[in-house]
């Protein structure tokens, strides 16, 4: 210990001495400009306040002791179009993987949020709101005709009580669910009116064909129950999204017979519900790189094109190791469809479904050719697609999704089209196969689902839909880092509805391109982000399993960035203060200060003019910041320096350019 210190104070010493020897041949720097900089604050130890245990590893990965809950889904529905309800019944199968005894169930009624007098309708303000609904009715919402446990064969039903509160329903059980695998089964009749407009996630399309019913948050769904908080019983009052519990799903949909429904999963019984001509264009269009037309704008009005003598067609799905499953139905659909590739060579099929008013080479024409790009992109990039089918829906709602099937806006067009398309699907990997808590952390499906639309765009048709011009990151900088902005580590429910799209969606996805292209590289981050998915696949990820994955698998401590520009809305401005020479002598040398005026810490690009036309690129590592406000770079010139520019190519959040460039005085 004491040899340790001895070296420890003749280095420093020794470092005294070479920053004299170095003022004695500098020239003065000036004093720096006033910095809002703490790099103590930046760079601050103990970014996690929580050590890894047996469920969650320090490393990021599941732990050895980690668990999940499973719900296993039968449900049966039936629609009249005449009344827009829906009555179903459900089977549950719930399994209780924790270690803990569960004498209650929670479940959310989201459909609630519909009614008139809900604590979701009670917080919209005068002026609207995305989030909220039209058309409701003071008796909207569920109807809970039953809720009964199934026993062993043989043994009746046992009515349980229940207690709905808004948008929960409480379950009592007579006997506690047994902990390491314990099961229990429910039945739960049940009916509501389908909403003209539900928070832009279901409702009712009317078309000169008929409507378009896109059918979401339809069955009373489980609550998550999980490592992190017990219950996650939080009311559904519109801005979060949901939390869902992975099982299979048997689904039984009942509709007229001049319907067409499409659902999440594998249709089962095909023959029952297709004409013998769109049979086999259906299995032409399972074999087909291009569009096929499985029911032309010119059948949509033909009897022939639907089974002939009944009144009622029932469609069955399955679709497996999912979070929720969804439906759309309408007697005014076109469809088509082509085969996607996916890396395994598993079969899978892209469907599109929409109204003649959709219908054209510029808009939904395209939208199976779009779903099928993207999709086969996305697999091949970061894990394969998991579901047999993938179905878009133009309705009355302007982007969803659900596993295996997305709804998006009817009158959307061309590249808007392509990008909604992407953006649904691209959900496909956040959060329906890296099952993060949106009601929590709506960043880590929205904003990570926006990142990798970037790349999934630059691809399609060689960037046909791709900015034809470079992202100015200065502009996106001062607009993502605006001191009105909360930080992006909030939950939903507590951001102004107006800072949404900045903070769910544009600024995450910003920062992982940042750290995608200027702090990891693309090589190391592909592989750290890939890494992060395969692990939590199917899984319930916090934002801490996220970040430490990412360090884990990259080799590089971020808590800096994490710290600035998802915990904190710090924000950028670097200045070039002054350039002066070693013994005032050009060819000796350029002594260049830099000052980090604001809170965060970003590594640095310089380019150096020199007065004879040389130019020069020069990259610091943002460990500069690790203990300086202003830092000095020594740079070895031979003549004088015309000019130096901090990131001459705008790829920096850096929200103030004013301070950005040193130019040589005339």
């Amino acid at each position: 210990m004491k040899f340790k210190l001895i070296v420890s104070f003749s280095l420093a010493i020794l470092s005294i001495s070479n920053v004299s020897q170095a003022q004695q041949t500098s020239p003065a720097t000036p004093p720096a400009p006033v910095s809002n900089y703490n790099y103590h604050d930046a760079f601050a130890p103990l970014f996690y306040t929580k050590n890894g245990s047996e469920f969650r590893a320090a490393d990021g990965q599941p732990g050895p002791k980690y668990w999940q809950n499973r719900a296993d889904y039968q449900l049966a529905a039936k629609l009249d179009d005449q009344t827009n309800e829906v009555t179903g019944t459900e089977v549950l199968t719930y399994t209780n993987n924790s270690p803990q005894r569960l004498s209650f169930l929670w479940m959310q009624l989201d459909q609630n949020l519909f009614k008139s007098d809900s604590r979701g309708t009670a917080i919209i303000p005068p002026g609207g709101s995305r989030n909220g609904g039209r058309g409701l009715m003071p008796d909207g919402g569920y109807k809970i005709k039953s809720v009964k446990m199934l026993g062993a064969k043989g043994k009746p039903a046992v009515v349980l009580k229940f207690l709905i509160n808004d948008t929960r329903m409480q379950v009592f059980l007579p006997k506690a669910v047994t902990p390491n695998g314990g099961q229990i089964k429910l039945n739960i009749e049940y009916s509501y009116i389908v909403p003209e407009y539900g928070s832009d996630r279901t409702g009712i399309q009317n078309t000169k064909n008929g409507k378009i019913y896109t059918i979401g948050q339809w069955y009373p769904r489980m609550y998550v129950y999980d490592d992190v908080m017990g219950w996650n019983a939080l009311p559904y009052t519109g801005p979060s999204e949901f939390y869902l519990e992975y099982g299979d799903f048997d689904l039984s949909i009942t509709a007229p017979a001049n319907h067409i429904v499409v659902a999440s999963g594998e249709l089962l019984n095909p023959q029952d519900v297709y004409t013998p001509e769109q049979l086999k264009r259906w299995a032409q269009a399972a074999k087909s790189e291009s569009t096929v037309i499985i029911r032309s704008a010119n059948e949509v009005t033909n009897p022939a094109s639907r089974p002939a003598g009944k009144k009622e067609l029932t469609w069955k799905f399955k679709i497996k190791n999912a979070r929720d499953a969804s439906w759309a139905s309408s007697a005014s659909f076109i469809v088509d469809a082509a085969k996607m590739d996916l890396p395994s060579g598993k079969k899978s099929i892209a469907i599109s479904a929409y109204p003649v008013e959709s219908n054209g080479n510029d808009a939904w024409g395209r939208s199976t050719e779009y779903v099928k790009k993207s999709i086969e992109y996305n697999s091949q990039k970061w894990f394969e697609y998991p579901y047999p089918a993938a179905t878009s829906v133009a309705g009355i709602v302007g982007g969803m999704e659900y596993p295996g099937i997305v709804f998006c806006g009817y009158r959307a067009k061309t590249r808007s089209l392509w990008s909604v398309n992407d953006h649904e699907f691209g959900h496909t990997w956040f959060p329906m196969i890296v099952g993060s808590n949106e009601r929590l952390y709506g960043w880590m499906d929205e904003g990570f689902n926006t990142f990798i639309n970037t790349l999934s765009t630059a691809d399609f048709n060689k960037g046909e839909y791709a900015p034809k011009n470079p992202v100015d990151m200065q502009k996106i900088g001062g607009a993502v880092t605006r001191p009105t902005l909360e930080p992006v580590l909030s939950n939903p429910e507590n951001l102004k509805e107006a800072n949404n799209g900045t903070l769910l969606y544009f600024k995450p996805g910003t920062g992982l391109t940042l750290l995608r292209e200027q702090i990891l590289g693309p090589e190391r981050f592909d592989f750290a982000f890939k890494t992060y998915v395969a692990r939590w696949a199917f899984k319930h990820p916090t934002p801490d399993d996220f970040f430490r994955t990412m360090e884990n698998a990259s080799g590089e401590s971020l808590q800096w960035f994490w710290r600035g520009w998802f915990v904190n809305n710090w924000r950028l401005d670097v200045a070039v203060n002054d350039v002066k020479y070693v013994n005032n002598d050009p060819s000796k040398g350029a002594l260049i200060t830099l000052t980090n005026m604001e809170k965060m810490a970003m590594p640095v690009i310089l380019e150096i003019k020199t007065v004879g036309g040389k130019v020069e690129r020069l990259k610091l590592p943002v460990e500069i910041w690790e203990r300086n406000n202003s830092f000095v770079v020594k740079y070895p010139s031979t003549e004088e320096i015309e000019s130096v520019t901090y990131d001459p190519d705008k790829s920096l959040p850096d929200f103030n350019p004013d301070n950005n460039i040193w130019k040589k005085q005339q």
